[in-house]
């Protein structure tokens, strides 16, 4: 996969889920990305999205031994009313499992939106499935695929915060805007911002 010259992109071997980490502490850093590149390392590693469709930028973590570990893509914030120019959205992040990965890469987006003068970065987690999995149009749970949601661990180490929760939907389509399933329908979501109380720095050099 071509990415940054400095940056040297790696594979998962068959049947594995994660990259091996070397042991000892790890030093991460910050590296560019360019669009393609980040949208092919969703497409490997992201658990549930796959790559949007445009950004304002991303940026990547490496480690010291240029081994590309993850990256974050940035975008125009994709519910219309938070689009108001001075705001962005991490809309897509993905590791390969290094420790501190996300949580410095949430930090590194977050000063890189401020670099380019933006006042608000958001993202969302998922707190809970509420609906069905079955593929179903039940729209209750009764197939009882209820799966835990995602709890944020990445944000709060990065300095970030809850500001909103947002309840669960059968979907986005409306008799004036049609919209295909896309198997994300009733999933609850806690939306974070960074905490203006905090300054954690990103766990990078």
């Amino acid at each position: 996969m071509p990415v940054n010259p400095a940056v040297r992109a790696h594979s998962t071997p068959p049947g594995q889920t994660s990259m091996p980490v070397p042991a000892g502490p790890i030093t991460l850093h910050i590296v560019p990305v360019a669009f393609r590149d980040a949208c092919a390392f969703i497409t490997d590693w992201h658990r549930h999205h796959r790559p949007p469709a445009g950004a304002k930028f991303c940026i990547g973590v490496a480690d010291a031994g240029e081994v590309l570990r993850g990256v974050a893509i940035v975008g125009r914030p994709v519910a219309r009313m938070l689009d108001n120019g001075h705001t962005l959205e991490v809309t897509r992040l993905a590791a390969d499992g290094t420790p501190n990965a996300c949580s410095a890469l949430y930090s590194g987006a977050w000063r890189a939106a401020r670099a380019l003068g933006y006042r608000r970065l958001i993202t969302y987690t998922r707190t809970r499935f509420l609906g069905p999995t079955c593929g179903l149009e039940c729209g209750h749970g009764s197939c009882g695929a209820v799966r835990r949601g995602e709890s944020g661990a990445s944000l709060l180490a990065a300095g970030w915060r809850v500001v909103a929760e947002r309840p669960p939907r059968p979907g986005w389509s409306r008799p004036s805007r049609p919209r295909a399933r896309t198997g994300h329908e009733w999933v609850a979501r806690s939306l974070w911002e960074p905490d203006p109380g905090k300054n954690v720095p990103g766990r990078v050099l």
